[in-house]
């Protein structure tokens, strides 16, 4: 796998943590009494290194997708750590990270995928712990709270 150039501009993006994202499609967390392993893979990219399958793991994904083409994430099971991360974007350009408020804005609460399109009341995102597996999900558009986007070297 060629790793990713980070000094490549959103705009004439082809992420590649994409394909590997896009190849753990219906991943899912396993019913109470047992563990996916394979999310648990996912939680040891971050600070929950050993946790299962029961907890959010929307952001261990989204870690375990970067460092999979030699990016380096947050490293947080906070889905919030993304807003610190990399630099902002104004506009989305497809596999940018997006985040999303849940709950109150100003809470500590929220959620990132990886952005794939949006319309004039949702966005579209393919990530981790969407409805307990990895998908598409839509989400109002009003939610997101920022694109990020890995910074140059």
């Amino acid at each position: 796998m060629t790793p990713f150039n980070p000094e490549s501009k959103p705009d004439a993006a082809h992420p590649p943590w994409m394909p590997v994202a896009m190849a753990e499609l219906g991943i899912r967390r396993h019913p109470p009494g047992s563990i996916n392993p394979r999310i648990v893979e996912y939680n040891n990219q971050t600070n929950l290194v050993g946790y299962d399958d029961k907890i959010s793991w929307c952001s261990s994904f989204v870690n375990w997708c970067m460092t999979h083409v030699g990016i380096r994430g947050t490293g947080s099971a906070l889905a919030r750590s993304w807003l610190e991360w990399g630099r902002p974007l104004e506009r989305p350009v497809y596999g940018c990270i997006a985040i999303l408020t849940r709950d109150d804005p100003a809470s500590w609460k929220g959620h990132v995928g990886f952005y794939l399109r949006h319309d004039d009341e949702q966005v579209y995102l393919f990530g981790g712990n969407q409805l307990e597996e990895v998908r598409e999900l839509a989400y109002p558009l009003n939610e997101v709270i920022g694109y990020r986007w890995p910074d140059a070297a």
